[in-house]
């Protein structure tokens, strides 16, 4: 009997992705500028010919300095920017933070926004009543629910976000640093829901500066540099990487420093 293996759940099939950077916002700036012949802008390559294919239930770590590619790479997934060149296909709900308050309305109360971003992640009116009490008890903000978010610290964004996001039951969860924000008690009960969505067979994609907390968590790492896919393969060893590179940087910059 032929055996199949688990699912692809996310493709990404020679993704290139390319940005303008501009050295110049004013008419004063862009004049200086022309007058020392300085370049106006620059393109770079946030993404460059990545292929990577990540499996139902896998938990995958990113991993890379700032500025290798993470972030975008985390968006192209979540449909928030499309590749200049290749594809990205995905199977399945997606939920989770690409960033601190994402889909939360600065002027809707805490508790609008819960009925908001539930809608957007794909929850209907009736699951979000059901999980209303729920997601209000794990964010911890209960006294501010009938607030505008506008007032919220962005540790209370984070956990209100973090918490309807959680409780959506997607079948792909991506988060990107939102673990950075917030006290320590509470980044241990988001991890732990994390475990519970990983125990679930969630699939998962994860950018985080914690690369211990991403070695325990994840069961696959993938380091990115300059754009490109660099290794794939043992979290640990995609942490070293990391850890090589981030060295070396800061070996350049003293370096930088001292001329």
């Amino acid at each position: 009997m032929e055996q199949h293996g688990p699912a692809e759940s996310i493709v990404i099939d020679s993704v290139s992705k390319r940005f303008t950077l501009r050295h110049a916002r004013s008419i004063r700036e862009m004049t200086i500028r022309a007058v020392r012949r300085q370049d106006l802008s620059e393109s770079f390559n946030a993404l460059d010919d990545v292929s990577l294919t990540v499996y139902q239930g896998e938990t995958v770590a990113l991993m890379g300095l700032n500025g290798s590619g993470k972030s975008t790479l985390l968006k192209m997934i979540s449909g928030v920017m499309r590749p200049d060149r290749g594809s990205v296909r995905v199977r399945g709900r997606i939920a989770g933070l690409i960033d601190v308050g994402a889909g939360l309305h600065p002027d809707l109360t805490g508790r609008e926004n819960v009925y908001l971003n539930g809608a957007i992640l794909g929850m209907s009116e009736a699951e979000i009543k059901r999980k209303f009490d729920a997601i209000v008890e794990f964010s911890g903000v209960e006294r501010f629910m009938d607030n505008q978010v506008r007032f919220y610290s962005s540790g209370m964004f984070m956990r209100l976000a973090f918490s309807i996001a959680a409780h959506t039951e997607p079948d792909i969860f991506l988060i990107d640093e939102v673990l950075a924000v917030g006290d320590p008690p509470f980044r241990e009960k988001c991890l732990q829901r994390i475990r519970e969505l990983r125990g679930e067979g969630r699939t998962m994609v994860i950018v985080a500066h914690d690369i211990q907390m991403l070695t325990r968590l994840c069961d696959r790492g993938v380091t990115l540099r300059k754009g490109k896919v660099v290794f794939d393969g043992d979290p640990a060893e995609a942490g070293r990487l990391w850890r090589e590179d981030r060295q070396a940087r800061q070996t350049s910059l003293k370096a930088d420093a001292v001329r």
